[in-house]
């Protein structure tokens, strides 16, 4: 009796099979990668107005606190963006003429001198965001407990445009609220972010994990007694 198909063909269905999980695997792992914050926001960096605000000069190498312009960040859930007035009191034309600052710094900062005169807001882009099914981030709570900005925003002092450091995934929030204490700096610290990024850094090479002040211990005291990872204390 003759053979109607070749005996190579056998080995079709066992290609078929390894070439649909080959490609099930590379579709899935796509889109774990591509389709992940870590990906499409990590690294975000908007174009500013004007000439921008440079974080590395005002609070790197000036060294200003980042309270100075986020006001209320100890006391409110937003860590507001300061109005054009506090920008144009270090900015006014009779303030540069006191520093005598050299004529490339009026032509960049001249936006802000604008915004005052006319009385507008400058429209600063906003870097980080969550998506609008979750409540604000309570910058409060946790500047208050000890998390340092340094963790969420990274070494802002050395950038001089701002961009988006971590993912603001719901993994993300998650990991750090089931084990917080890497991140827990004496509040007096919080931004004091050259000393905190040595401080983390030198406490994972020792694996240090000791809570360091006692906002900190009723910090961890209160996620064990109720740890907010339900979804109920992220979304409404």
């Amino acid at each position: 009796m003759s053979v109607i198909f070749p005996k190579w063909i056998n080995v079709l269905p066992t290609l078929a099979a390894v070439g649909g999980l080959l490609g099930a695997t590379s579709v899935v792992g796509g889109f774990w990668y591509y389709a992940t914050p870590k990906y499409f926001k990590v690294g975000y960096m908007p174009k500013q107005p004007g000439a921008g605000f440079n974080h590395q000069l005002h609070a790197g190498q000036l060294g200003m606190d980042c309270r100075y312009c986020h006001t209320k960040v100890e006391q409110s859930a937003e860590a507001n963006i300061p109005n054009v007035a506090t920008c144009y009191g270090c900015h006014a034309d009779q303030r540069l003429a006191k520093l005598a600052v050299d004529e490339q710094h009026k032509v960049k900062t001249q936006f802000v001198r604008d915004a005052y005169a006319k009385n507008e807001p400058i429209e600063w882009r906003r870097v980080h965001k969550v998506p609008d099914y979750v409540r604000n981030f309570p910058h409060n709570v946790h500047v208050n407990a000890g998390v340092s900005c340094y963790s969420c925003h990274g070494q802002i002092t050395g950038m001089p445009v701002v961009y988006q450091v971590q993912s603001l995934s719901m993994s993300w929030c998650l990991d750090c609220h089931r084990d917080p204490t890497p991140h827990l700096v004496p509040k007096n610290m919080v931004t004091k972010l050259q000393w905190v990024e040595n401080e983390l850094r030198q406490r994972a090479e020792k694996g240090d994990r000791n809570e360091t002040s006692p906002e900190a211990k009723r910090l961890l005291e209160s996620i064990h007694s109720m740890p907010p990872a339900n979804c109920g204390a992220c979304h409404y």
